[in-house]
C-alpha cells in the first residue's frame, strides 16, 4: 500500500484550516473500549476531515483525540494515560504529549503538551472542547457528555 504524505506546508494549512461537523446528529462520547469518529469538512467542503475519540478498556485515564485530514491521515493527536513515546530521534517524550504532522514521518512525532492551550488534562471533557479549539473546529460536532 502507498503511503499519502503530505508537504509540511500543506500540512500546516490543513491544520490551521476552519473545520465544520457535516451533521448535528449526536454522537456518545465513548466509553470503555469504544471509540467514535466523526465527519468533519472545510467550510467550502473540498477538504474532509474526522475527528477520532477512543477510549481503552482497561486503562481508565487512557484516552486519544485525533483530527485526519483526506479521512486517513493523522495531523494532531492528543495521547492521554498510556506509555511515554520515543520519537525517531530517540528523545522521549512522556504522556501526555501531542502528536503533530511532520512530513516525512507523519504523526511519529510527539511533542510536550502546550499548557496554554490545554489546561485541566483530568477533565476529559474540557479537554475535548479545548482539542477541538486547537485543530481549529468551529462549529463543532454534538458530541453527547456521558458519565465518565
Amino acid at each position: 500500500m502507498t503511503e499519502i504524505s503530505l508537504t509540511q506546508g500543506e500540512a500546516d494549512a490543513l491544520i490551521t484550516m476552519e473545520k465544520h461537523a457535516v451533521n448535528n446528529d449526536p454522537v456518545d462520547f465513548p466509553m470503555r473500549g469504544e471509540k467514535q469518529s466523526i465527519e468533519l469538512v472545510s467550510p467550502d467542503k473540498k477538504e474532509k476531515f474526522r475527528l477520532d475519540l477512543q477510549r481503552a478498556s482497561i486503562e481508565v485515564k487512557k484516552i486519544t483525540y485525533q483530527n485526519r485530514a483526506r479521512q486517513i491521515i493523522p495531523l494532531i493527536r492528543l495521547d492521554l494515560g498510556g506509555p511515554p513515546h520515543r520519537n525517531p530521534d530517540d528523545e522521549e517524550i512522556p504522556t501526555p504529549h501531542l502528536h503533530l504532522y511532520r512530513e516525512g514521518f507523519g504523526s511519529k512525532w510527539a511533542y510536550p503538551i502546550p499548557e496554554d492551550r490545554f489546561t485541566n488534562l483530568t477533565d476529559l471533557w474540557q479537554t475535548l472542547t479545548e482539542f477541538m479549539d486547537y485543530c481549529n473546529i468551529t462549529q463543532t460536532p454534538n458530541i453527547l457528555r456521558v458519565l465518565f
